[in-house]
């Protein structure tokens, strides 16, 4: 099973930063246990949520060509926790991009006050290794990945959908 810690794009500028929002909702099961009567965002799925936004970014930025893991996280700094019912900005922003991987600067913030400011290293896996471990379809790149990349992409153009007219006023 793969969660999502990403809602919706709100921002994207392929090759350049990405940003993502995460409602978090009290209805998320790791509520209920992190912790009892103080339910807040364990700090591990806001880096997740960032990892996420920065290994799409990162994708994107070579058409989905490689398969891009999170490598390492050389630096992680909280500021505060997030209690249940907040939503929180996730921004990433490619530092490094090479042939090899990428360094994302990510940054969490909540209500415009900073969360978490984290260093990501991503490495793009050996193509020749990497199919023969996982095969040839592009299991980091999948499903619902594949609807928020549909949903950066717009951010990206910033397209707005249209709406249908309204219909006229009854004029009796």
């Amino acid at each position: 099973m793969r969660w999502i810690w990403i809602d919706r794009f709100t921002a994207f500028e392929p090759g350049r930063s990405a940003t993502a929002t995460k409602c978090l909702s009290h209805a998320e099961d790791h509520f209920a246990e992190h912790f009892p009567g103080f339910p807040v965002m364990p700090a591990c799925l806001i880096i997740e949520g960032l990892a996420q936004t920065g290994g799409i970014l990162v994708g994107e930025a070579n058409q989905f060509r490689e398969k891009v893991v999170l490598a390492k996280i050389p630096a992680a700094k909280f500021h505060r926790e997030v209690p249940a019912g907040e939503t929180l900005t996730y921004t990433a922003t490619v530092v490094d991009l090479r042939d090899e991987g990428a360094v994302v600067r990510g940054t969490a913030t909540c209500g415009g006050n900073p969360v978490c400011e984290v260093d990501i290293f991503f490495a793009h896996l050996d193509r020749n290794r990497a199919q023969q471990t996982f095969g040839d379809h592009n299991f980091v790149f999948t499903g619902e990945m594949q609807h928020l990349l549909g949903m950066a992409r717009l951010a990206a153009a910033k397209t707005t959908p249209q709406l249908p007219p309204a219909p006229p006023a009854d004029q009796t």
